[in-house]
């Protein structure tokens, strides 16, 4: 028998082709479970994500799924259902950020923003919440600290993010007690194709004196997804202080 906490358990991870999704699902595997990820656009990163999850020992899909499209979310929790005959993880994590001058934001990117990144929760919760009350599994939300501090240039991020901190806790007092919904909320997050300047400065800003990275966040998620299950609503911010 494995040891490993998530072992004969599933996961769905939206956005999970590439960076931060893509650490979450090589986490959820190395944990035991076998794992779903969607994308949009990313299909040559889904496959390699998909070699390395195998690699990791996890049954492991790709599906396509626009997290807007009612139709699309419904057929991408159907076929991943079908694969592994249970859900118990879903991480919402596919997300736009976008940078905008307040002032000059057009209702057509104010609305972007929102369908993918409040809207595409609350429709990938919805139609996976049968199979996840079958299994008493759990929602990981990914959010931001741009949620619970505000940026003045992502006025329509912060707002977004912001609504999915407010929509976990909604969801963690409606689909108890079967399922907890709790929500990482990263800081700065670190990748190589950041400038070196601005990556300096914001760890200099940081108490712990450097900048987060995509498998901070996924451990993260790791302890909500194979923690106790009495933890729920939780906004749970991984900065390394950023945000004090």
């Amino acid at each position: 028998m494995s040891n490993l906490p998530l072992s004969g358990k599933s996961a769905l991870v939206t956005g999970g082709a590439r960076r931060i999704g893509r650490a979450i699902a090589l986490a959820l595997a190395s944990a035991g479970a076998d794992v779903a990820i969607t994308c949009r656009n990313s299909t040559a990163d889904a496959a390699e994500t998909v070699r390395a999850l195998q690699a990791a020992g996890s049954r492991a899909l790709a599906l396509h799924c626009d997290v807007r499209s009612e139709n699309s979310v419904r057929s991408a929790i159907a076929a991943a259902t079908a694969q592994f005959g249970r859900l118990d993880v879903l991480v919402n994590n596919a997300a736009v950020f976008e940078s905008a001058a307040l002032e000059t934001i057009s209702l057509e990117a104010w609305d972007a923003v929102f369908e993918t990144n409040t809207r595409g929760p609350f429709l990938v919760a919805r139609e996976a919440l049968a199979a996840l009350r079958a299994t008493e599994g759990c929602i990981v939300n990914i959010g931001s600290l741009g949620g619970i501090r505000a940026w003045a240039g992502h006025a329509h991020y912060c707002a977004s993010k912001a609504a999915l901190h407010m929509l976990t806790q909604a969801m963690a007092k409606a689909f108890a007690p079967q399922v907890s919904v709790n929500c990482v909320a990263p800081g700065w997050i670190e990748f190589d194709d950041e400038p070196a300047p601005l990556a300096a400065r914001f760890a200099a800003r940081t108490p712990m004196q450097r900048n987060g990275n995509a498998d901070d966040i996924a451990q993260a998620v790791l302890f909500f997804a194979a923690g106790p299950h009495f933890v729920t609503g939780q906004i749970l911010a991984v900065d390394g202080g950023l945000g004090l």
